[in-house]
C-alpha cells in the first residue's frame, strides 16, 4: 500500500501482462521486410520523445508466426531489458519486439503516459535488477515483481502525464530548433569560408565576382591560400608536461577539456584546472588572448585536432603537453577567423587524413602546420565573417540554455508529481466544478 493518500502500490504483473520478444530466422527472406513494426533496443535508443511510430526493420505475418514474438496493441509500454536496460517508449502502432525488449499490455486502470513517466522515474530500480555475466538483463520474472506507485484515481494519472508531456513537447521543439540552426550554421560556414562577404555585406558569387582555382577549391581572386605556419608566429608548439603532484594550485592551465567549450575559451571559469609551474615555464608556455589550441591525441580518430581560441584571459595561464598551440599573426589573420576555419569540415578532414594511428591517434606539429588556410585580404572581411557565424551561434546557445532549463523543470516536476509530493487533485476539482 502506498504511503500517499489516494495512491496505490502495484507490481508490474498487476498493471498489465508482460511479454518477452523474439527474432524470426534471419535466413528466411519471407520473414522480413513486411508491415509489422519489430522493435529493438536500438530503435528505442534513437527516440527523443515518448512515442515510437516505426522501427528500422519490419517483419511479415510469416515472420511473426515463425517465432515466439507477440503482436501488441498501440498504447502498450515497451522497454529495453538488455543492451542496455532502460530505454522506454509508447508505440503508437501495433508492434512486436526482439528478445532485447519487454512489453506491458496495460490494464484499463492505468494510463500509458503516466506509466511511461513512472517507469522512467524508477529506471534506477529496474537497472539494479540486471543479471548476467556478459551483459545485464532483466528477466520477465524479476520485472514482474517490481513495484510502482500510482494514483488510484485515473484522471489524476492523466493530468500528471499531461503536465509532463507538455514539457516534453517543449523540449522536443527546442531540440528541433537547435538541429535546424546547427544545419544552417554548417551551410553558412561552408559559404563564408569559400566565398566570403563583399563590401556591401553580401555573400560573393561567381555571377557577380571573380573567383580562381586554389588548393581549397574555388575562392575569390582577392584571397590567398597560406599554410597554418605562414599565418602564425613561430609555428606549432607543444605544451607544459604537468606532473600529477603539481596539479591543484598555481597558474591556470589550458588542457584538452577547455577545447570542448563553446566557441571561444574563457579562462575566467571557476573550473579551470591549475598547476604549480615555475616562472620560466610561464615564459615558455604562457597563454595570450587569440592563441589557438588543438587536441594533439585521442583514443578515437574523430577526437584529434579539435581546436578552440582564447577569447578572454585574466591571469597568468600555461598550457599542457596534450594540446598544441598556434599563435596567429594578427596582422595577417584575425584569431577567431583562423579558429573558425580550423573547426570547419575542410580542415577537420585534412587533419584527420594526416593523423597517425598507433596506441592513440595523434597529429604532429609539422602535419598541423601544413594545413592550408584561406586568407581574405582585409581583417574587416574576416571580422564580418566571424560576426555572421557568431550571430547564429548565439541563437544556438540561447536555445540550448532553454533546453537545459526545460530539462531541469521536467526533473523537478517528475520528483514532485510522481511521488505524490505535489498533488494535481486541486486542478482536477476545479475542472469538475467547471463541468457542473
Amino acid at each position: 500500500m502506498s504511503a500517499v493518500e489516494g495512491w496505490i502500490t502495484k507490481r508490474f504483473d498487476e498493471i498489465g501482462k508482460i511479454f518477452s520478444g523474439s527474432t524470426p530466422s534471419t535466413t528466411i527472406r519471407a520473414f522480413w521486410n513486411g508491415n509489422i513494426v519489430w522493435v529493438t533496443p536500438n530503435d528505442l535508443s534513437k527516440l527523443n520523445a515518448p512515442y515510437l511510430r516505426d522501427s528500422a526493420k519490419r517483419i511479415t505475418e510469416k515472420g511473426l508466426t515463425g517465432c515466439s514474438a507477440n503482436l501488441l496493441p498501440a498504447g502498450s509500454i515497451v522497454m529495453s531489458s538488455r543492451a542496455p536496460i532502460g530505454y522506454v517508449a509508447i508505440p503508437t502502432v501495433e508492434f512486436c519486439t526482439n528478445q532485447g525488449c519487454k512489453s506491458i499490455q496495460l490494464k484499463e486502470d492505468f494510463t500509458s503516459e503516466f506509466t511511461y513517466y513512472n517507469i522512467l522515474f524508477n529506471i534506477g530500480k529496474l537497472k539494479n535488477l540486471g543479471e548476467g555475466t556478459t551483459f545485464a538483463e532483466i528477466s520477465k520474472t524479476a520485472l514482474s515483481k517490481v513495484e510502482l506507485d500510482f494514483p488510484s484515481y485515473k484522471p489524476e494519472q492523466t493530468k500528471i502525464a499531461e503536465i509532463l508531456s507538455t514539457v516534453d513537447r517543449a523540449i522536443e521543439q527546442t531540440e528541433a530548433l537547435i538541429a535546424k540552426q546547427q544545419h544552417m550554421k554548417t551551410g553558412l560556414m561552408q559559404d563564408l569560408l569559400t566565398r566570403g562577404i563583399d563590401e556591401h555585406g553580401n555573400l560573393r558569387s561567381e555571377q557577380t565576382h571573380k573567383f580562381k582555382d586554389s588548393p581549397l577549391g574555388r575562392i575569390p581572386v582577392e584571397w590567398e591560400v597560406k599554410t597554418l605556419r605562414e599565418v602564425a608566429h613561430g609555428g606549432a608548439q607543444n605544451g607544459f608536461f604537468k606532473k600529477p603532484e603539481l596539479v591543484g594550485a598555481g597558474y591556470k592551465l589550458i588542457n584538452v577539456s577547455e577545447i570542448y567549450q563553446p566557441f571561444g575559451i574563457d579562462t575566467n571559469r571557476g573550473s579551470v584546472e591549475r598547476v604549480d609551474a615555475t616562472p620560466s615555464d610561464l615564459l615558455k608556455y604562457g597563454v595570450a588572448e587569440g592563441d589557438i589550441f588543438f587536441a594533439r591525441s585521442s583514443l578515437v580518430l574523430v577526437g584529434i585536432a579539435h581546436c578552440n581560441v582564447i577569447r578572454t584571459i585574466n591571469e597568468p595561464t600555461v598550457f599542457e603537453c596534450h594540446v598544441i598551440r598556434i599563435r596567429p599573426n594578427k596582422e595577417i589573420v584575425v584569431p577567431e577567423f583562423l579558429a573558425l576555419f580550423c573547426q570547419s569540415n575542410i580542415a577537420r578532414l585534412f587533419l584527420m587524413s594526416r593523423a597517425k594511428h598507433v596506441t592513440m591517434t595523434t597529429i604532429s606539429q609539422p602535419e598541423l602546420e601544413a594545413l592550408r588556410v584561406p586568407v581574405p585580404p582585409t581583417l574587416e572581411e574576416q571580422t564580418a565573417i566571424i560576426d555572421s557565424v557568431l550571430s547564429i551561434e548565439c541563437t544556438i546557445r540561447h536555445a540550448e540554455n532553454q533546453k537545459n532549463k526545460l530539462s531541469s523543470l521536467k526533473t523537478a516536476l517528475m520528483q514532485d508529481l510522481l511521488t505524490g509530493t505535489k498533488r494535481v487533485t486541486v486542478l482536477l476539482n476545479d475542472m469538475e466544478a467547471v463541468r457542473e
